[in-house]
């Protein structure tokens, strides 16, 4: 995974899972509303295959709430077609009702994202708030949109969760892991 610290960032949202009602891709939608409020050229870049219908839920949802402009929809991609994309993107969202140990934050930390991430399941034990991540309640799109400000307006704190989220996944690393079996 090309790492590539994030310091000077843009509000350029990446969202990675299934289209399933378990991982909440609604409350991105609603993120991004509140979130143009104040960044007008804010964009959220959605990858997944759909599952159970989600995805044209939040399809319907852009248009009553006048945002389709700013959301792009890939559906399912390769890993190496949605790395590539991440290019693009400054800030990774985790907006799930329920985890365990999800690969694609995983992912997105070892390319440098920032991430804000609901605080369920199993992701208080990989992701640290404020060291790695930064966390919010499920469903609190208020408190993920004043993280999503708080990582624009602080390119320290950006560069901060980049590098840690970086070192984090390394833990990950094969070579490592192979060790601890």
């Amino acid at each position: 995974y090309p790492f590539r610290c994030r310091k000077k960032i843009k509000p350029n949202i990446l969202w990675v899972r299934s289209f399933d009602k378990i991982y909440n891709p609604e409350m991105a939608i609603y993120v991004m509303k509140e979130l143009i409020a104040k960044h007008a050229k804010a964009s959220i870049t959605m990858i997944g295959p759909e599952k159970d219908g989600t995805q044209r839920v939040c399809k319907e949802l852009c248009k009553a709430l006048d945002i389709e402009n700013q959301v792009t929809f890939t559906g399912a991609l390769s890993k190496n077609e949605w790395i590539k994309l991440s290019n693009n993107a400054d800030i990774f969202l985790n907006t799930t009702n329920i985890d365990n140990l999800p690969i694609s934050v995983i992912e997105a930390m070892a390319l440098g994202l920032p991430i804000v991430s609901t605080n369920v399941g199993g992701i208080p034990y990989l992701l640290n708030n404020n060291s790695n991540a930064l966390l919010v309640d499920a469903n609190d799109v208020p408190s993920m949109v004043k993280n999503i400000n708080r990582i624009l307006d602080d390119p320290e704190l950006s560069s901060h969760l980049s590098y840690n989220a970086r070192k984090s996944a390394k833990e990950f690393d094969w070579s490592r892991v192979s060790k601890k079996w």
